[in-house]
């Protein structure tokens, strides 16, 4: 996690002057380009800021030592589900949403609802027994 921190932590600092370069060499008059990099700014910063915290909580790992080894890792690293189509539906429906963004407002009203839908479903996949959907 240490390098991962440090990686994210050096990409969000060089975007950092990027954006007063850029708003000067633009007179600050495209707004677009400053949002994105400071953007950029904010989200390597983030990320950085949660490797830390989580490198904090867990310690050093086998990657962050020189003598690590790749079996000190082996075992189950999280459930993945193979056979789940909701992934399939949510991103139709985002797919949709985003060509009713660009074609017209009339589809997203059909859209956000599927997204809604999608969200919700693959939120509860796994959900059994009392609390069933």
């Amino acid at each position: 996690m240490k390098t991962s921190y440090k990686l994210f932590l050096v990409l969000g600092l060089f975007y950092l002057p990027l954006i007063f370069i850029y708003g000067h060499f633009s007179h600050w008059d495209e707004p677009v380009g400053v949002v994105g990099l400071a953007l950029s700014t904010g989200f390597g910063l983030m990320i950085a800021g949660y490797f830390a915290v989580t490198d904090r909580k867990l310690g050093a790992g086998p990657s962050d030592r020189p003598e690590g080894e790749i079996s000190e890792v082996s075992g189950e690293q999280g459930f993945f589900s193979p056979h789940s189509w909701t992934p399939l539906w949510l991103a139709a429906a985002i797919a949709l949403l985003a060509f009713g963004m660009a074609v017209g407002w009339w589809i997203v009203f059909i859209a956000a609802p599927l997204v809604c839908v999608a969200v919700v479903l693959w939120t509860f996949e796994y959900f059994s027994g009392e609390h069933a959907i």
